[in-house]
């Protein structure tokens, strides 16, 4: 069983490396590992060149955005089951993949999904929000819920039948995906407890305000786009509380 890892990079410079040998650091996983470039400016296409001949392909040219980058990805992958993995993430240790490969061993399984942590950009063990998921059920969206979208993983066969990301949202796409893949069409998950993924944090939909604003507008748009029963004011609240919840149950370091 292969496992398809796509990560989108523009100006990762910093970063792309670790992204990089983190997934080669998997262990007992036959990997595929993609990397879609936006026409980076700033050394990183330097970088992934070196690792040119351990990775299974990567292009650099300019695209339409992170989302654009994605479907591409998935265009150009030819794994049974396709992760996504941002150019400034990594996995939480090297079984990560072995473990996503032995979930889908079982063939009603279309998605599975786990907990990620964001640390902090200087100090790498340090845990600055803890996004703990949980198995899923009708009308968790509605309430501010969503798995996190670098732990989540899919058969290919599925976004082949229900298509990659909707280009007609600009910050809300990964949300809205798997809204349309659980909520809308019914897919088959696996929630995973535990962490598979540390990120960064200061990603673009969190940098501001703004951009924090516009993404819950398409979320709630994603969700009546996906007949979705939302209610705007309930689901602001019970974001909000999960949020703060995220940021208070958490470890103060993780192992690296």
């Amino acid at each position: 069983m292969k496992i398809s890892i796509i990560t989108v990079s523009l100006n990762n410079v910093l970063t792309i490396a670790e992204t990089i040998e983190s997934v080669l650091a998997q262990k007992n996983a036959e990997v595929e590992h993609l990397i879609i470039d936006g026409n980076s400016d700033d050394g990183t296409v330097e970088k992934i060149a070196s690792y040119a001949n351990r990775i299974a392909a990567w292009v650099s040219e300019p695209d339409s955005g992170i989302y654009d980058a994605m479907n591409k990805g998935l265009a150009m992958a030819s794994g049974d089951i396709v992760g996504f993995l941002n150019a400034d993430d990594f996995y939480a240790d090297n079984g990560v993949l072995a473990k996503v490969a032995a979930t889908f061993s079982d063939s009603n399984v279309d998605a599975c999904y786990s907990d990620l942590v964001y640390v902090s950009p200087d100090d790498k063990s340090k845990i600055v929000r803890y996004w703990r998921s949980s198995p899923y059920r009708v009308g968790l969206f509605a309430q501010g819920w969503c798995p996190p979208h670098p732990t989540f993983f899919v058969r290919r066969k599925i976004y082949e039948q229900f298509g990659g990301f909707d280009l007609g949202y600009s910050i809300g796409n990964d949300v809205e995906i798997m809204m349309r893949l659980l909520a809308r069409y019914g897919i088959r998950t696996v929630y995973i407890p535990g962490i598979t993924v540390k990120m960064r944090a200061g990603g673009i939909s969190n940098q501001s305000f703004s951009n924090i604003f516009r993404q819950n507008v398409e979320i709630i748009r994603a969700a009546r786009n996906n007949d979705i029963p939302i209610n705007p004011f309930l689901f602001i609240v019970a974001k909000i509380v999960s949020r703060l919840k995220q940021f208070v149950n958490k470890p103060s370091q993780v192992r690296l």
